[in-house]
């Protein structure tokens, strides 16, 4: 008897065991943000069991990263948008200037991106039958004069949606925009007819709703959802909704818009998320319906440097309206979701904490960014040496193309090293590592020469693009030797070692302020990147830096359990 219910009991544990087993294999954990970074205004697009998304990269090169996933958390970038610079440059511009809000969509297969070329020529799309690339060179939409365009395939037609002008062109108050959609041929990618203003100001006007922008049009039934962000891209960021029975309206608003805020939470809460929106909806694995969107993750009050990042939630349709569902205290770092997870080989981690060394043998990792172009003839690959640059006499503090490749900052809490093999000739020629927001903010770690020694120094940048400040100096030992540098940033505190051994580092300057390198003190739209970079001020030479490998590593506490 004993015997008997012991094995009843084993087949029942088993039993049980395996149920559970397949109910985790099923079981993904999405870890926010599921893009860390410097990764804003994120569009997303479902071919088969395919994900693809893009977003902006402002004046960095190249632009428009295409990350590819089968799953919404394992995300691989797979190629960019902007990839030659026969496509476009964006020499002049400030860092963050640029290419703003691309969106993407599939119709036909064909793959469809719509961004802005803001200062320039504005509204343009690309295609391309792989998303990988070759993307083609862009056709710009001059009767579409505004900013965020994306499009909706409806049959044989498309709809270019945008942010525009109010009424006439007539503002009511400042950050009074509207909506509107033009009809687009997709075959000659031109313009049909004349735009139609689809939502005048936001959800209401009499309360002068501002900057209604990044505008995506949907059909859900029998319904058509006009859904954008309002209220500025800052701390009063948010998401609302419309809906029509036709694809050109009237919209009516959702009467319990926003369907997403993180403004209305105590500012003092712990890790807190905010300025969430710019959402686009997207069926998962699971035929449900999930949003990715911006937000950003601060240290302190409005401060991070980490950029706007993007992040994951999921949709309820309640009334067969698309509402948000973060939880009660706003988005989550993590929600369980009923689909498998499928992990891409080659793949480096996007979200939670990680790390990876980046080496220069082959090819350049297409997630590195150049300033503004890229020159093939500043830098060369090998295994031998790594990354070597020739050192240019533009300067990161300028608006041209210097000897400059970066990666992003992608956790308040991080490091950056290398290995560099640089021997100055001058005071004038450095070459080392940059903890890089814009031209005007920037911290420089770099070798050089001193009364004819070598020595490692730190510069802040200034107002003066050619008169940086000297933070911090000390001796090395050889002028020739090798040197390695690393960037420890812990939130607002960021510090600055050297070793001459590859082990033994020294502190140059600690509790340097990051808050200069914040979104908040910088202004803009961007993010820090990491940047191995070489100059020689203003003076033509022949000198090279060579930069080994680049080895990041990340580990903010929220993710530690």
């Amino acid at each position: 008897m004993h015997t008997t219910s012991a094995k009843r009991f084993l087949i029942a544990a088993t039993a049980l065991a395996l149920r559970s087993f397949a109910v985790s294999a099923q079981s993904i954990e999405l870890v926010n943000p599921i893009l860390t970074g410097f990764y804003p205004d994120p569009s997303i697009v479902k071919v088969g069991t395919d994900y693809y998304l893009v977003n902006s990269t402002f004046s960095y090169f190249p632009g428009i990263p295409v990350m590819h996933s089968k799953d919404l958390k394992n995300w691989k970038q797979v190629g960019n948008v902007i990839s030659r610079p026969s496509q476009m440059n964006f020499l002049g511009d400030r860092m963050t200037r640029g290419l703003f809000a691309p969106a993407i969509e599939h119709h036909n297969g064909l793959f469809y991106v719509t961004c802005t070329l803001i200062d320039h020529k504005g509204n343009f799309v690309v295609t391309a039958k792989n998303p990988a690339g070759p993307w083609s060179d862009p056709t710009f939409l001059p009767e579409v004069r505004g900013i965020d365009p994306s499009l909706y395939f409806e049959g044989d037609k498309a709809y270019v949606i945008y942010n525009s002008d109010p009424p006439d062109n007539k503002p009511l108050y400042d950050g009074h925009r509207s909506i509107k959609i033009i009809e687009l041929n997709p075959s000659t990618l031109q313009t049909v007819g004349e735009a139609k203003i689809v939502v005048n100001g936001g959800v209401d006007l009499s309360k002068k709703p501002v900057w209604i922008e990044g505008p995506h049009l949907m059909k859900r039934g029998d319904w058509y959802y006009l859904y954008a962000a309002e209220g500025g891209t800052s701390v009063n960021h948010t998401e609302v909704v419309f809906r029509s029975k036709a694809a050109l309206g009237p919209f009516v608003p959702y009467e319990n818009n926003p369907i997403l805020s993180q403004r209305e939470l105590p500012r003092d809460r712990p890790n807190p998320i905010t300025s969430a929106g710019h959402a686009q909806f997207v069926e998962g694995p699971d035929g449900k319906t999930y949003a990715i969107f911006l937000a950003v993750r601060p240290y302190e009050g409005n401060f991070y440097n980490t950029g706007r990042e993007t992040f994951i939630v999921p949709v309820e349709w309640k009334n067969d309206w698309p509402v948000m569902n973060p939880g009660p205290n706003g988005v989550q770092y993590t929600y369980r979701a009923s689909f498998p997870e499928v992990k891409q080989p080659g793949a480096r981690p996007q979200s939670g904490n990680f790390g990876y060394t980046l080496t220069f043998e082959k090819e350049l990792d297409p997630a590195l960014l150049f300033l503004r172009t890229e020159d093939k003839a500043s830098y060369a690959l090998s295994k031998a040496n790594g990354l070597t640059l020739k050192l240019k006499p533009e300067t990161c503090a300028e608006t041209g193309n210097p000897s400059f490749i970066g990666k992003r900052q992608q956790h308040m809490h991080c490091s950056a090293e290398t290995e560099l093999t640089f021997a100055a000739k001058a005071a004038n020629e450095t070459a080392g590592l940059v903890a890089f927001q814009d031209e005007k903010h920037f911290y420089y770690l770099c070798k050089s020469t001193a009364a004819g020694k070598p020595v490692v120094q730190l510069f802040k940048s200034t107002a003066d693009a050619k008169a940086p400040e000297l933070l911090a100096e000390a001796p090395l030992r050889a002028a020739a030797g090798k040197v390695w540098l690393r960037i420890n940033a812990e939130a607002a505190d960021y510090a600055f070692s050297f070793a001459e051994d590859g082990k033994t580092y020294k502190v140059l300057k600690d509790k340097v302020d990051g808050k200069f390198l914040s979104t908040q003190v910088a202004g803009g739209f961007i993010g820090c990147l990491f940047g191995m970079y070489g100059t020689s001020a203003g003076q033509p030479t022949a000198s090279t830096a060579a930069f080994k490998w680049l080895k990041y590593e990340g580990h903010d506490p929220v993710y530690q359990k």
